[in-house]
């Protein structure tokens, strides 16, 4: 999910350098709009292995080399693994440590809240979608223990939009069919760009 318009202490480039992991790795390249894996879903993570521990720190940095996202799942750079990431930043109130999360499965949800979202798949489309406003949510972390995760408000929605990701799910098939006809030229250009594969 790419960052929504408000004040946020972002990580720079330099910081990636800092950790030490991040420094030994290259940017994954992004899946865009039209791209058949971004509609397929993907497949549980039996164990933490070199490969998880890789793909983790591989799609950081990808994260962070966007310059603009706040979530990622790896449907977006192709792989089919139910593994997601989310760093919303530091904000002026608190430090924000990201998130990675592998199997996540949202338990249970309460209240409703309606939020613009952008999508680093689906680059200058934003549109307001509809979500539960809490959640609930069970995850592996990257050391293979199973955690619980009770949240609201934009890590509630960052989850929740990565979590559609690995089930196939695109910001956009939760707008109505109003609102995507109004996208569709936008989304026609982006289906229709030549991206790196």
């Amino acid at each position: 999910m790419s960052k929504p318009k408000r004040k946020r202490k972002n990580r720079q480039s330099e910081d990636i350098d800092e950790i030490p992991r991040l420094a030994k790795t290259e940017p994954l390249q992004l899946r865009y709009y039209g791209d058949p894996v971004l509609r397929k879903r993907a497949e549980p993570v039996q164990e933490i292995t070199e490969a998880e521990v890789k793909l983790a720190d591989d799609m950081l940095m990808t994260l962070y080399a966007t310059g603009n996202g706040i979530g990622l799942a790896a449907t977006q750079v192709g792989v089919l693994k139910r593994f997601l990431i989310v760093d919303i930043g530091d904000t002026e109130e608190e430090k924000f440590e990201p998130l990675l999360l592998f199997n996540p499965e949202i338990l249970s949800v309460e209240g409703e809240s309606i939020a613009e979202e952008g999508c680093l798949s689906i680059p200058d489309v934003q549109a307001d979608v509809k979500r539960p406003e809490k959640i609930v949510v069970k995850a592996m972390n990257l050391k293979g223990e199973e955690i619980g995760i009770e949240t609201d408000g934009l890590i509630a929605r960052v989850l929740q939009h990565e979590i559609d990701h690995l089930n196939g799910t695109l910001f956009i098939d939760r707008i109505s069919g109003l609102k995507r006809q109004l996208l569709r030229s936008e989304l026609k250009i982006i289906q229709q760009s030549e991206h790196p594969k």
